[in-house]
């Protein structure tokens, strides 16, 4: 008796287990795919020259480098950026929604040949620093760039916002 009960225990988990092989694989929504890595701090120096590793997505190599630079930018003013020991990281406007009440110099600002383009430019050691994938027709690069963070803080406050 025992032996029938175990057998048929063992039937019916059988059947259970081969049910659930049986249906399809889920399709994963392409938003899921996508991740955004955050711009962190590799190094820093006293005459306010800030390393950062950013990351970018574009149609190509250059526009993806191209967006890794104004999303490191965009990062440090908005933001602030974590990661480096004995720096701060705070944010250079600390004005809440900046981004959008001054909306229309920060459009000329990270446009394409915009003034972002001053302030920031790809650390020298480029071959190494490069993390290159592709997925959906994209081409997303990990960047390390050199920021003059001096330099930037001083043409915000020129330029009349409110910074730190």
């Amino acid at each position: 008796m025992k032996i029938k009960n175990i057998a048929a225990v063992a039937a019916i988990a059988a059947a259970m287990l081969s049910a659930g092989a049986c249906r399809s694989n889920q399709k994963v929504a392409d938003s899921y795919s996508n991740y955004h890595f955050a711009t962190t701090i590799v190094n820093t120096s006293p005459s306010g020259m800030l390393t950062v590793k950013a990351w970018g997505s574009g149609p190509n190599r250059a526009a993806a480098i191209e967006e890794a630079k104004r999303q490191a930018l965009s990062d440090l003013i908005f933001n602030g950026i974590k990661g480096a020991k004995g720096y701060s990281g705070k944010a250079l406007i600390t004005e809440v929604n900046a981004r959008e009440r001054y909306a229309e110099y920060f459009d000329r600002f990270f446009a394409r040949g915009g003034e972002y383009s001053k302030f920031v430019k790809e650390a020298s050691s480029t071959d190494k620093s490069r993390i290159e994938s592709k997925s959906n027709g994209r081409t997303n690069y990990g960047v390390t760039l050199d920021i003059d963070r001096s330099a930037l803080l001083a043409q915000l406050r020129a330029d009349g916002l409110t910074a730190q």
